[in-house]
C-alpha cells in the first residue's frame, strides 16, 4: 500500500478513528489493532511475504528471551550468531543470492573456465532490510546488556511491523519505540497539528518534487549516450532532488502518521542538501541507518580508536557495507566507495566534526564559506548519484564520462520551467525551516495566521494540482 494513494487515504482515518475512540480505554487492545493494521498495510503488497516477517519475528522475540536467560557468556553469543545468522542468511538469500552467482560465475569465466551458475527466481520481499535491522538491533542490544527482552510478543511485533516504517523506515531502535508501545498514550492536540504539518510537507515532496523530476530524469538516464554534459549533469542534479524528495518524503509521512497515533519515530533527514562537507552530509542524511552501522558496526570494529589504519579500514567498511545494503549492484558498491574518498581526507585531518550546527546559524544567508562548502558537497553527493542511478557501471562511467566531456558548456535541452519553479520554491521552504526537524515544522509559525493558510493552502493546492503520477517510492526495493 502506497501512501500516496486513494487506498491509504481510506485506510488511515479507519485506523485513527478505531486507535483513539474505538480502542483508547485499552492499551492492549490498541496495539492488537495497530498490529493487526499494520500486518494488512503490509500483505496489500503480496501476502505470501507475511510469514518471512511473522518468521523474522519470531527468531528474533525468541532469541531476545534465549539470550537475556542464557546463564553463560557463550550461550549468548550462540543464540546471538544463530539470531543474525538466520536473519543474514534470509536477507542474503533473497537480495544477494542471484548477485554473488553472477559476480562469481563472471570472474572464474575472466580466468578462461565456463560457469552455469543457478539463479534464484525470487521477487525480493519489500522491506525486508528495514525490519531485519529492527530485529538486529533489539538482539544486538539485549545481548549488550542495553535493554532487556519484552515477554509481551504483541508489543515486539508492532515495534518491528507498526506500519509507518515497515516498509522504508526508518530503521528504529528498541530503546527507542518499545517503551512507547508499553505505555499508555493520550491525544495530544499540538502534536496532532505538527504530525498534519509534516504528513503534507512529505506528500508535497513526494508528489510535486520526487514525481514531477522522476519523468524527466528517467528520459535523461535512458538516453544518456545521445545527451549534452549539461543536459547530463542537469538530469543527474534533478535525481538528487527526486530521491531527496522521494525518501524524505517517504519519513515525513511515516513520522506524521505515527504522530497523529502518538508515537514519536526517530529522525531520518535533516536538511542533507545543506551540508557543508560529506561528514556533515552523512550526519543528515538516512541518519537511521547511518547511526546504525556506526553503533552495531563501526563500534565494535574499535572505531577511531586505533591507528591511522584502523581508522581508515573501518570508515572504509562502513561505507562499502552502506552502499551493498542498499542493492545487489555493483554501483552500490561504487556509490559507497566513492562517499569514502569524500570522506577519509576529513577523517585523517581531524576535520570530520567541524560543522555540527545547522548552516548559517542564526542568520539569514550564509557566509562566503559555507556557501562554497555546500554547492562542493552538493555537487560531490550528485555526481555519486550517478552510480546509484545508473544501470550498471558501464552505464554509470558512460554517464560521467558525457557530463565531463566538451558539451558540458552547451545549453541544455529537455529541463521543465515548471520543475524548475517548483524546485525553487521547495529549496525556500527547506531554508527557511532549516532550524525545524522539517520544512514546515517552523516556518510561518511567527506569521499572522491568514498569512500562514496561505502558505498551508499553497502546498495543498500544489499536491492536488500534481497529483496524478503515482510513482512507487524509490527505497521500497531495498
Amino acid at each position: 500500500m502506497l501512501f500516496n494513494t486513494l487506498e491509504f487515504a481510506l485506510f488511515y482515518p479507519l485506523v485513527f478513528v478505531l486507535y483513539w475512540f474505538v480502542t483508547r480505554r485499552s492499551l492492549r487492545l490498541q496495539n492488537i489493532m495497530l498490529l493487526v493494521a499494520s500486518y494488512y498495510f503490509y500483505g496489500r503488497w503480496d501476502w505470501r511475504f507475511m510469514f518471512l516477517l511473522i518468521f523474522s519475528t519470531f527468531l528474533d522475540y525468541f532469541s531476545g528471551l534465549q539470550i537475556h536467560r542464557a546463564g553463560t557468556r557463550a550461550a549468548k553469543r550462540a543464540w546471538l550468531i544463530a539470531s543474525v545468522g538466520i536473519n543474514l542468511g534470509f536477507l542474503g538469500c533473497f537480495k544477494y543470492y542471484n548477485f554473488f552467482a553472477s559476480s562469481f560465475a563472471d570472474m572464474v569465466g575472466a580466468f578462461g573456465f565456463e560457469s552455469d551458475p543457478i539463479f534464484l527466481t525470487v521477487i525480493l520481499p519489500v522491506g525486508i532490510s528495514f525490519y531485519t535491522f529492527h530485529g538486529l538491533s533489539y538482539v544486538f542490544d539485549i545481548y549488550y546488556d542495553r535493554i532487556k527482552p519484552t515477554t509481551d510478543p504483541v508489543d515486539y511485533a508492532l515495534f518491528v511491523g507498526f506500519f509507518p516504517l515497515l516498509v522504508a523506515g526508518p530503521i528504529e531502535r528498541a530503546t527507542h519505540l518499545l517503551p512507547q508501545i508499553q505505555r499508555p498514550r493520550q491525544f495530544d492536540v499540538a502534536r496532532a497539528v505538527d504530525g498534519c504539518r509534516q504528513v503534507l510537507w512529505g506528500v508535497f515532496k513526494k508528489v510535486v518534487i520526487a514525481d514531477n523530476a522522476a519523468e524527466v530524469v528517467n528520459s535523461i538516464f535512458e538516453g544518456s549516450a545521445t545527451a549534452s554534459g549539461s543536459t547530463l549533469l542537469f538530469g543527474a542534479v534533478l535525481f538528487a532532488f527526486q530521491i531527496y524528495g522521494d525518501f524524505s518524503g517517504y519519513s515525513d509521512i511515516a513520522l506524521g502518521t505515527a504522530r497523529l497515533l502518538g508515537i514519536e519515530l526517530l529522525q531520518n533527514f535533516s536538511f542533507p542538501y545543506f551540508s557543508r562537507d560529506i561528514a556533515e552530509f552523512w550526519r543528515r542524511w538516512h541518519i537511521s541507518l547511518s547511526s546504525w552501522f556506526r553503533d552495531y558496526v563501526y563500534i565494535p570494529l574499535g572505531g577511531s580508536r586505533g591507528g591511522t589504519w584502523m581508522k581508515v579500514r573501518n570508515t572504509s567498511i562502513i561505507f562499502l557495507v552502506s552502499g551493498f545494503w542498499h542493492g545487489a549492484n555493483w554501483t552500490f558498491v561504487a556509490w559507497g566507495a566513492l562517499h569514502a574518498l569524500f570522506f577519509l581526507p576529513l577523517l585523517l585531518s581531524g576535520t570530520n566534526r567541524s560543522n555540527m550546527s545547522i548552516v548559517a546559524q542564526n542568520r539569514m544567508l550564509p557566509n562566503l564559506r559555507e556557501l562554497m562548502g555546500m554547492v562542493t558537497t552538493f555537487l560531490c553527493v550528485v555526481l555519486a548519484w550517478v552510480f546509484f542511478r545508473a544501470e550498471d557501471l558501464h552505464h554509470a562511467t558512460g554517464y560521467l564520462g558525457g557530463i565531463f566531456s566538451s558539451s558540458l558548456f552547451s545549453a541544455p535541452v529537455g529541463i521543465p520551467l515548471q520543475l524548475l519553479m517548483l524546485i525553487g520554491f521547495f529549496l525556500l521552504i527547506e531554508w527557511g525551516g532549516r532550524h525545524g526537524t522539517y520544512g514546515l515544522q517552523v516556518i510561518g509559525l511567527s506569521w499572522p495566521r491568514p498569512l500562514r493558510w496561505v502558505l498551508y493552502y499553497g502546498v495543498l493546492f500544489l499536491v492536488f494540482r500534481f497529483t496524478g503520477r503515482s510513482e512507487e517510492f524509490i527505497y521500497f526495493q531495498f
